[in-house]
């Protein structure tokens, strides 16, 4: 329990207050007014098509004590209403506030950067949980507490619902939170004063431009991970050496680097890498000394991630032998480079790579499996950056034999013209392409075109399981429609791989 003058003073200074505060006692913080309960102060956000006080007459008729919108009252709600210039940045104040004996016993990492951050999160909470206490991990693949699997609808959630993770793990005897912080999280303001214990960069490179405009609003957002306006700054920042951005990331003076990679600059160093169909090996160097590593996961671009993992539980004061003894059984992260095998004699898999950095490196990846002719089947999403479209497809052009261009996720723009797009950096290669707007069927296509020692790349939705269309959402997953597809051929001795 709390004082509402008192859950105040942590927020920004509100615009206006409106009512009396006086001694009002606040029992929860609320966002949604389907979760009120008695004495909770709710924090009404408008949506694209409704007002911020749409719900609130239903929050104060189930006990709201007190209403906190970027907006002026439309009407007297008979309690007090305070007005704050950026509601997200208020909740994430009051709830770090609210849970402060929660966070002075969990510790927290978040990791940014355009790729790898999933792969990175998973390897984390993978040796964090070898332990033997439950963890927290929140990603796009999952959100989980303990052995529990949440919903994930976005990437990174409200301040709110993280602390409500947090006080779960805390409850069950757990410290570790583990997240994947995005870009537009730390743009919204939705982990806006979250305390985080380590901090990672995994890498950066074009993306997101529909929201944040521009490459330099892009990387100023994910710096906002090593620098927040009001939150204590890590600790420990675990910084990707090789990259140009990530590596010049500015820090605090109370802040120590571990900078990983494979070059000379980086203190945490994968030396003699060799990659294959049998996953990695390499020797990581940390302070001088030299440990063989051996993980199932394939290809270089995870030796990047599985030492962002190192990095981090380095920092957490993680023992070395309990680190390499989790690594070299983690398998691979749904969607990510996932083998989807029906006892055919060629290659399926499956990856999430959409971006044309993660298509070059999962690409690069399936060219050094030295396949006969690698199939690519990949689309592009709608409502997004445009102008990643025909890079993507020049990616993917340059690195294979044959192209199957097709849907992604249109959402509300017309697929054709979508394609029409991507089509501009494919036909700038001398390559058989095959234009499919069905997905269904241009998975279909490839497969019925791969021949003994190919490899097909079904690329962009990875672990998703639904399309999504103007009109409706539709269940899809790329690796039933694999499986579908090995089975008209005749192959459908064994289950999905890697599982």
């Amino acid at each position: 329990m709390m004082k509402l003058d008192g859950l105040l003073s942590a927020m920004p200074r509100p615009l206006t207050v409106s009512g009396a505060v006086g001694e009002l006692r606040v029992e929860g913080i609320a966002c949604d007014s389907r979760q009120v309960k008695r004495g909770d102060v709710f924090f009404a956000f408008a949506g694209q098509n409704h007002p911020a006080d749409r719900f609130v007459g239903a929050a104060v008729e189930m006990g709201a004590v007190a209403i906190v919108s970027e907006e002026e009252t439309q009407a007297d709600f008979g309690v007090p209403w305070i007005r704050v210039s950026h509601g997200r940045r208020a909740l994430g104040a009051a709830t770090v506030a609210w849970y402060a004996d929660c966070l002075r016993i969990a510790r927290l990492i978040g990791i940014t950067g355009t790729n790898g951050k999933t792969t990175t999160a998973w390897l984390v909470d993978a040796i964090l949980r070898a332990g033997g206490a439950p963890t927290g991990l929140i990603g796009t693949v999952r959100y989980q507490v303990g052995n529990q699997p949440l919903p994930a609808p976005n990437t990174t959630p409200d301040s709110l619902d993280v602390m409500r993770m947090v006080e779960q793990v805390v409850a069950m005897g757990g410290h570790y939170l583990t997240m994947e912080v995005s870009s537009h999280a730390l743009a919204l303001g939705r982990v806006h004063a979250i305390p985080y214990e380590v901090a990672a960069f995994t890498n950066f490179t074009q993306d997101h431009l529909d929201f944040h405009g521009t490459e330099e609003r892009y990387y100023d957002a994910k710096c906002q991970l090593f620098a927040p306006e009001r939150a204590e700054p890590p600790k420990v920042a675990v910084l990707n050496a090789d990259d140009t951005q990530a590596s010049k990331t500015p820090l605090v003076a109370s802040t120590d680097a571990v900078r990983f990679g494979l070059n000379e600059t980086a203190t945490l160093r994968a030396m003699n890498v060799d990659s294959g169909l049998h996953g990695l090996r390499f020797d990581v160097e940390w302070h001088g000394k030299r440990r063989p590593l051996h993980s199932p996961l394939i290809g270089e671009f995870n030796a990047y991630n599985l030492l962002a993992a190192y990095g981090i539980c380095l920092a957490l004061g993680i023992s070395r032998e309990q680190i390499h003894d989790v690594l070299a059984v983690t398998r691979e992260v749904p969607g990510r480079f996932e083998r989807v095998d029906s006892g055919q004699p060629f290659a399926v898999v499956v990856d999430y790579a959409h971006t044309p950095d993660a298509l070059r490196n999962v690409l690069q990846t399936a060219r050094r499996l030295k396949p006969h002719r690698v199939i690519t089947v990949f689309g592009c999403g709608g409502d997004r950056d445009r102008s990643k479209r025909p890079r993507m497809a020049e990616a993917v052009a340059s690195l294979s034999e044959m192209v199957v261009l097709t849907s992604d996720n249109p959402r509300t723009e017309d697929p054709l013209h979508i394609l029409n797009d991507a089509l501009v950096g494919l036909q700038r290669f001398d390559i058989p392409y095959t234009v499919e707007p069905d997905r269904k069927a241009a998975i279909q296509k490839a497969i019925a075109a791969a021949e003994p020692g190919d490899l097909v790349l079904i690329a962009g939705k990875g672990h998703e399981n639904y399309q999504i269309f103007a009109d409706r959402t539709i269940h899809f997953d790329d690796r039933e429609e694999a499986i579908a597809a090995l089975a008209a051929r005749g192959f459908a001795t064994a289950a999905e791989g890697g599982q």
